[in-house]
Parts: C-alpha cells; sequence; structure tokens
C-alpha cells in the first residue's frame, strides 16, 4: 500500500468523537454541575477532546475544567468511560476522571467562562436525574459507584454498565 492510498484509507475509517470530565464534590458528597448555555440540561465540566492536537483524555479533562470553571486542578483517577451511540452525530467516547473533594476555598475560586455556560451548582446525589439527560445520569451514577466501592473504572455503553 503506498502512503496516498493509507492516506485515503484512513480517512475514510468511521468517525468517533471522544470527550473528558471531571467530577467534583463537596465534603456533604454533592456534584458540582455545571449549566451550558448552548444546549438543555447540566453537566459535569468538560468537552471535547482536540485529538488533532495530540491531545489526552485526561489532558482534556484538565484543559476543560480549567477553561469552564477556572479550577487547573490534575484530575485523579478514571472513574468511567462510556460509548454513546449518537442519532443526528457520531459515537463519542466519554471519559469520567475524579476531581475529589473541593474545599470551600476552591469553590469561592470558581469563575464560570460566560460564553459558554450559564452556571453552576452543587447538586445532591439523589437530585441528579432532575438536572441530566438519561445517559449522562447513568455515567454520573456509575462514577459514584466506583468511588463508593473503590473498584476500578466502570466500562459502560450508552450509559449502562458493561463492566467494572
Amino acid at each position: 500500500m503506498t502512503t496516498s492510498e493509507y492516506a485515503t484509507y484512513i480517512a475514510g475509517l468511521p468517525k468517533v468523537l471522544a470527550a473528558a470530565a471531571t467530577l467534583f464534590r463537596d465534603q456533604r458528597g454533592r456534584v458540582l454541575l455545571v449549566e451550558p448555555n448552548y444546549r438543555e440540561g447540566w453537566a459535569l465540566p468538560g468537552g471535547t477532546i482536540e485529538s488533532g492536537e495530540g491531545e489526552s483524555p485526561r489532558q482534556a479533562a484538565r484543559r476543560e475544567t480549567a477553561e469552564e470553571i477556572g479550577l487547573d486542578l490534575e484530575p485523579g483517577r478514571l472513574l468511567a468511560v462510556d460509548w454513546a451511540r449518537g442519532a443526528a452525530r457520531p459515537p463519542i467516547v466519554a471519559y469520567v476522571y475524579d476531581g475529589g473533594v473541593l474545599d470551600q476555598g476552591q469553590f469561592e475560586a470558581i469563575r464560570i467562562q460566560e460564553d459558554e455556560l450559564l452556571s453552576w451548582r452543587l447538586v445532591d446525589r439523589a437530585e441528579l436525574a432532575g438536572y441530566l439527560p438519561g445517559r449522562l445520569a447513568r455515567r454520573i451514577g456509575a462514577a459514584l459507584e466506583v468511588l463508593d466501592s473503590g473498584a476500578g473504572a466502570a466500562e459502560l455503553e450508552d450509559g449502562v454498565r458493561v463492566s467494572g
């Protein structure tokens, strides 16, 4: 296969999107959610991995957190990976990292990225489903279960656990 043929082959492969987010909590176990201004519902701080720049999922989680809420913190361990099919978009692989428990000073330092976010808030675990679309609620629920149990990262498909 020539270099040109290989480039054509690579260009014709199916497309998959990739994203990374960080799960932060407070001392009471509430989860930090952000409210995007470009779609309905809430989410974890995070976003698209810039693969063209050679960015890793972990690097993207850190960069997106710094951009969106102004906290430049190294993500902790991987909690969940979710293969999420899309009807109007290619599939997306979503990584969720542990952001740890933030202290009051860190919460006071939060500055939202106003061109993408409307607000942020801490949400009790029992209320997460009211803020998050079903698949995302299941993804975050699985990540919280991993934190509670100390188990390895959860492998998910459309928010449903397939292992871990």
